[in-house]
């Protein structure tokens, strides 16, 4: 184990630090992309959905400023990495029920939370309260939509037949949505078959 101080960067972060900075404005830009298609396409759509997009709006901006202080930026270039990957997730998003859609946007945010705990961890590491307080801020604003989400996912038990249809209401969506359950279907005829040779 070493003894010695552990390295910063010319900015004065730790290079974790320095690269989970930039990895927050990539996760925050494809949370807050990917839940802006969720809302505009779910019909109807739970409320936290819009909540979480200004919410990642806003913590794009004071992201902005807060890292400026390090001489640390994240666009174009990271925001641009979150951006595409929002628009991947939201074309894999053609084959889900909406329960699934909504069930798996939990997970973006989730991401979210954990890194900034992490981050949290990191400024205290280095002695920097301010920031890690910052994030522990947006940690604990972040993980009451979050528990809001996974509530809403989990709502969707209530009308069981709306929570198996397609996400997508569109020709595309549906047209996706019928190929997932003909797989599905298939899969399970498959996975039976081989159940009973071996029963």
């Amino acid at each position: 184990m070493g003894t010695g101080a552990l390295p910063v960067s010319d900015q004065g972060l730790f290079p974790a630090e320095h690269r989970s900075l930039r990895e927050l404005y990539a996760l925050t830009r494809a949370f807050g992309g990917h839940w802006a298609r969720l809302d505009d396409k779910l019909d109807p759509a739970p409320d936290v959905l819009a909540r979480g997009v200004e919410a990642s709006k806003a913590l794009l901006a004071e992201l902005a400023e807060r890292t400026a202080a390090y001489g640390l930026h994240g666009v174009p270039a990271a925001t641009g990495a979150g951006a595409w990957s929002s628009r991947l997730r939201g074309a894999g998003d053609l084959l889900l029920e909406r329960n699934q859609a909504l069930r798996a946007a939990v997970l973006d945010v989730q991401h979210v939370t954990t890194l900034l705990a992490f981050l949290a961890a990191l400024a205290d590491r280095r002695g920097d309260a301010k920031l890690a307080a910052w994030h522990r801020g947006w940690e604990t604003r972040l993980r009451a939509i979050e528990d809001d989400a996974r509530a809403a996912a989990v709502a969707e038990a209530e009308d069981p037949e709306r929570a198996i249809q397609a996400y997508d209401g569109y020709k595309l969506g549906r047209a996706g949505h019928k190929l997932a359950v003909g797989l599905g279907t298939l899969g399970e005829a498959y996975d039976g078959r081989v159940g009973r040779r071996r029963g």
